[in-house]
């Protein structure tokens, strides 16, 4: 088995030198790298070691309540203690006041190292910035605090039966009393939605207050323990049996009469609550670069060291000489690479906060691409190993059941696919994109000429969507043009610079073919 082992020098390469980290005010370089490798010590030495077992063993319920696997209410609070919780909180309310491209480093480590506790975690930067939004002075001074002392942890209660993501479907009901508020109802596919590692657990619950279709949907906060100390009205119903992410507790929770608090304005709901789900889905693309990066560790050592027939000249061979297996390695590690790149500039877009229009074109890009990445890195890295791929011993097969759901929560990919497609194709969503692509200097590169051609034919359109797939790859093969070009440019930057160069070479031999192929069948309408 390959140990965990933090892909520091090609995250710390990626957001000084591809994504431009350097562009954002008061960004400390040095200072990040110091903290970085705080966390990676953590990781590799208590979280990573858990991952395993906490898979094997999994969660379960007992009298009502979630248990975790061994080890995990230990190792939350040693989390806790180093204050990772609080890292990007605002100061004024305990935290360290560290900012989302931070939180990047730490987030793809962790989901690394442990993509399971990750996920029990990862939401409470969401929750804090919902709370820093829309919440009362009265709730940022009671709420924050705990959520960045690692006190409190937080969900995210969206989904319902048989809604989906058809969220004017949604039937859990918020109603008034007097000046409070209570909620009936049930909520699905709840991550966290219980554990016994926090004091205190935060439902941010979606309800609705009146029958408006997603006009009547409101957000409330809902403790799990109500202001007297006694247990609110929530009940887990169910624990899933999943795929993957064996040892985070995806819950069904009953809501009965649940003591909450509106957060926001009534009625709008759904932009509380897209603020904290726009944070989720930068975090998902993180975890499906995650999973490409461990894919890649895994299956670039096994091949190197793997000895296998032999080489032209009679002498024994390893698997990475053989032309197919390299090609494999190297399609891994061009997905870990480029999502990293996808990743890292949406964050630094997002922390500089002077291209919102670029922001929100490429956040369900980032999410797509750097998702499938991971389920296709894993794939492959289970091929590259062969038979030993294929069993539990070297735990690609975990890594490939654990990525698997990136691809489906916070989103569908198809989901996606259709925005891109639809609602920020003619605006100045788009208009951000085209305007990003030319300042890179590819004005007059075929596949962005293509991309050009194919969204005006989308735009011609009566029902663009059978297109939306395709114009979703097309489109993230163009930003990956741009990128590699960074990466190509800055490669005597990183510490294995011919790795680099090697990767960029096979990417820009293969990527124009592809990008041609998509935007064909988008202009046949196929």
């Amino acid at each position: 088995m390959k140990k965990f082992s933090a892909p520091l020098g090609d995250i710390l390469f990626c957001l000084n030198h591809v994504a431009g980290a350097d562009t954002v005010p008061d960004w400390d370089g040095d200072l990040a790298a110091e903290i970085a490798g705080h966390f990676a010590a953590f990781a590799e030495g208590e979280i990573a070691p858990l991952d395993e077992p906490g898979d094997q063993q999994g969660c379960r319920l007992q009298d009502g309540r979630v248990r975790m696997p061994d080890g995990y209410a230990k190792l939350y609070a040693d989390y806790v203690e180093q204050g990772w919780p609080g890292l990007t909180a605002p100061e004024e309310f305990g935290g360290q006041g560290m900012g989302a491209m931070m939180l990047a480093i730490t987030s793809e480590i962790f989901s690394g190292a442990n993509h399971s506790l990750q996920m029990v975690t990862g939401l409470v930067p969401g929750a804090i910035r919902t709370l820093m939004n829309f919440g009362t002075d009265a709730q940022k001074a009671r709420f924050v605090p705990p959520l960045a002392s690692g006190q409190t942890l937080a969900t995210m209660c969206l989904t319902e039966p048989g809604a989906g993501s058809d969220l004017a479907r949604v039937r859990c009901k918020a109603q008034a009393e007097g000046d409070a508020w209570t909620i009936t109802g049930e909520k699905i596919f709840i991550s966290g939605g219980d554990q016994d590692m926090s004091d205190d657990i935060l439902h941010l619950v979606l309800a609705r207050t009146s029958d408006d279709g997603i006009r009547g949907l409101s957000l409330f906060l809902c403790p799990c323990t109500r202001a007297d100390g006694t247990r609110n009205a929530v009940t887990v119903t169910r624990i899933e049996e999943k795929m993957g992410l064996h040892a985070s507790p995806t819950c069904q929770l009953a809501f009965d009469g649940a003591e909450a608090e509106l957060i926001g304005a009534e009625g709008q709901g759904l932009r509380a609550m897209f603020t904290m789900m726009n944070h989720a889905r930068a975090d998902v693309a993180l975890q499906g670069v995650a999973h490409a990066a461990r894919a890649y560790d895994v299956a670039s050592t096994y091949a190197s060291e793997r000895t296998q027939g032999r080489k032209a000249d009679g002498s024994p061979a390893v698997l990475a000489d053989h032309a197919d297996v390299r090609r494999m390695v190297d399609e891994i590690d061009a997905l870990a690479l480029g999502g990293r790149a996808i990743a890292h500039l949406s964050f630094v877009m997002m922390e500089r906060g002077d291209n919102p229009a670029l922001v929100e074109f490429l956040t369900p890009v980032a999410k797509s691409f750097c998702t499938e990445a991971g389920m296709r890195a894993s794939e492959l890295g289970v091929q590259v190993l062969g038979g030993y791929g294929y069993l539990q011993e070297y735990r690609l097969e975990q890594t490939y059941r654990d990525a698997r759901i990136t691809a489906i929560y916070e989103g569908a990919n198809g989901i996606h696919a259709r925005m891109l497609a639809t609602r920020l194709l003619g605006g100045a969503e788009a208009d951000a994109f085209a305007a990003f692509v030319a300042a890179e200097g590819l004005e007059n590169d075929h596949s962005f000429e293509l991309w050009r051609a194919a969204r005006t034919h989308l735009s011609e359109q009566e029902d663009p969507t059978p297109l939306a797939h395709d114009f979703m790859q097309l489109t993230s093969a163009v930003l990956l043009r741009c990128l590699w070009e960074r990466i190509s440019a800055t490669a005597d930057n990183h510490p294995d610079a011919g790795r680099l160069r090697r990767v960029a070479a096979q990417v820009s031999r293969r990527a124009p073919a592809f990008a041609a192929a998509h935007a064909a069948c988008i202009l046949a309408q196929i």
